[in-house]
C-alpha cells in the first residue's frame, strides 16, 4: 500500500524531529542548488529529500521560471520559503516542513502533501496557498486557518481513504480556513474538518462532502450542484444565495440541516 508507506514515512520524519529538536536537515548551499537545478530534467527530476531550504536566500534564483515538475522534497525543510509561482506539478512534498511557506500562485497540480509538518507553539504559522493551482493534488494535513483563497483544488483528494486502514484516524483539518473563491469541484473532502471555514463563492459542484464538519462555515454564494452532503454537519452553516441547492445529494441525510442558515 504505497499511500500508507508515504504517510508512515512522513510521520516518522516528524517524530524524529520532535525527539531530537537540535537535529537539522542536511543544509543545501546556493551553488549546489543551482547545479542541481541545471541538471534536473523530466527524465531525472530534482531530488531534495531531507534538505534544508529554510534559510537560503532564494532571491537570486529564478525559481519562478524553473520547471521543478516531479521534484522530490520528501521531509525537506521549506520553512518561510518563498515559492510563489513555482512550478511543482507532481512534486512529492510528503512530510515536508511548511511553516510559513508561501505557495501563492504556485503550480501544485497532482502534487502530494501527505502528513506535512507544521509545528509551533500556541500559534502555528500556516503555509499560504492563495491562488495556487492544486487540481488533482493529494493532501492530508493540519491546516486550520490556512489561506487557500482562490486556489484551484478541483479533483483534489483531501479526504480519508477509508480502504486504507492506516489512514482511518487521519484527516485534513481546514477549520477556519480561507477558501473564498476556491474551486473544490469534483474534489473528495470526505470527513474533512471545515468548521467556520470561509467558503464564500467557492465552487463545490460534484464535491464529496460526506461527513464533513461544516458547522459555522460560510458558503454564501457557493455553487453546490451535484455535491454530496450525506451526513455532513450543517449546524449553523450559512447557505445563503447558493446555486444548485436543489441538486445537492444527501441533503436530507445531513446532520443538523434544519439548523443551517438560508
Amino acid at each position: 500500500m504505497p499511500l500508507l508507506r508515504f504517510v508512515l514515512g512522513a510521520v516518522l520524519v516528524a517524530t524524529v524531529a520532535l525527539a531530537a529538536p537540535c537535529a537539522r536537515a542536511a543544509e543545501l548551499g546556493g551553488d549546489e542548488l543551482r547545479t542541481r537545478l541545471t541538471r534536473a530534467s523530466a527524465a531525472e527530476p530534482l531530488v531534495l529529500d531531507g534538505k534544508d531550504l529554510s534559510d537560503l536566500d532564494l532571491s537570486g534564483l529564478d525559481l519562478r521560471h524553473t520547471r521543478l515538475r516531479g521534484a522530490s522534497l520528501f521531509g525537506a525543510r521549506l520553512v518561510e520559503a518563498d515559492l510563489r509561482g513555482v512550478d511543482l506539478e507532481g512534486a512529492n512534498l510528503n512530510g515536508a516542513w511548511l511553516m510559513g511557506t508561501d505557495f501563492s500562485g504556485a503550480n501544485l497540480r497532482r502534487a502530494s502533501l501527505l502528513s506535512v509538518v507544521i509545528l509551533g507553539g500556541a500559534v502555528k504559522k500556516m503555509p499560504v496557498f492563495r491562488g495556487a493551482r492544486m487540481a488533482g493534488a493529494r493532501i492530508i494535513a493540519d491546516l486550520p486557518g490556512a489561506d487557500l483563497s482562490g486556489a484551484d483544488l478541483s479533483g483534489a483528494t483531501l479526504g480519508v481513504n477509508i480502504r486504507n486502514q492506516g489512514m482511518g484516524q487521519m484527516r485534513t483539518d481546514l477549520s477556519g480556513a480561507r477558501l473564498a473563491g476556491a474551486s473544490l469541484a469534483g474534489a473528495d473532502v470526505n470527513r474533512t474538518l471545515m468548521s467556520f471555514a470561509d467558503l464564500r463563492g467557492a465552487d463545490l459542484r460534484g464535491a464529496n462532502l460526506f461527513r464533513v464538519k461544516l458547522a459555522g462555515a460560510d458558503l454564501t454564494g457557493a455553487q453546490l450542484a451535484g455535491a454530496d452532503f450525506t451526513e455532513a454537519d450543517l449546524d449553523g452553516t450559512i447557505l445563503r444565495e447558493v446555486t444548485g441547492l436543489e441538486q445537492v445529494r444527501g441533503l436530507d441525510r445531513a446532520e443538523n440541516a434544519e439548523r443551517s442558515i438560508r
